[in-house]
């Protein structure tokens, strides 16, 4: 079986098994998503979650957030982690969003990556959330793990990953991919101890063959 076929497989069995697979930060405007996004980086949603509504609460605009005392915007997303390198982007990225973008959040791809904090993954996330685009397959952690265990690509800058899944996966699937591979990866395909005894994509795995005794989970 080809990587082509493997990807048609699995993207077919994960359709099945994770129908309602979907973004899980809470948001109510394309700035609000951006901004989540940015702050998910190395910590959960769900512990996004619980600062988001305080931030906008009292930053709900980008404009407001434009003129925040870093201070301030660092106790309030402390919680995430790394908050100070976060709050430079979050105020950062509101700047440029004022200055450059009349306040709006930009809906391209080079307009999005032109922020600070926003990478491709970030922006793929936005574009296809809150703007019903499609541009690219976001590449996150569990993206990222899980097409190497499926033997999908060897890659090892999220980019290139990004650009092979994208050869090997319809376009029309794109959008699916982060989410189903996120709920598969939290389920099943674990980073620290995959359960490949208990996948039912383990006889087009590669990896499940080469896990001592997953078999026995049969």
């Amino acid at each position: 079986m080809d990587r082509t076929e493997r990807a048609r497989v699995i993207m077919n069995r994960l359709a099945e098994f994770y129908p309602d697979a979907h973004i899980m930060l809470e948001y109510d405007s394309p700035f609000h998503l951006l901004v989540a996004v940015i702050l998910s980086a190395q910590t959960t949603d769900v512990g996004v979650n619980k600062v988001t509504p305080k931030l906008f609460e009292r930053f709900p605009e980008p404009k407001d957030l434009a003129e925040a005392d870093p201070t301030e915007v660092e106790e309030i997303i402390r919680p995430t982690g790394f908050f100070r390198n976060k709050a430079k982007a979050i105020i950062g990225a509101a700047r440029k969003i004022v200055a450059e973008f009349d306040g709006e959040v930009p809906d391209t791809m080079e307009g999005l990556i032109s922020l600070p904090g926003v990478a491709r993954k970030t922006a793929n996330i936005v574009i296809g959330n809150a703007f019903d685009k499609v541009e690219g397959i976001a590449v996150d952690t569990h993206v990222f793990r899980l097409a190497h265990r499926f033997g999908l690509s060897e890659e090892k800058d999220p980019d290139k990953v990004e650009r092979d899944l994208m050869q090997i996966i319809p376009r029309d699937q794109w959008f699916s991919v982060n989410y189903r591979f996120i709920d598969h990866g939290r389920a099943i395909c674990t980073a620290k101890r995959p359960a490949c005894g208990a996948c039912r994509l383990n006889d087009v795995c590669p990896s499940a063959f080469q896990v001592k005794g997953w078999r026995e989970a049969l």
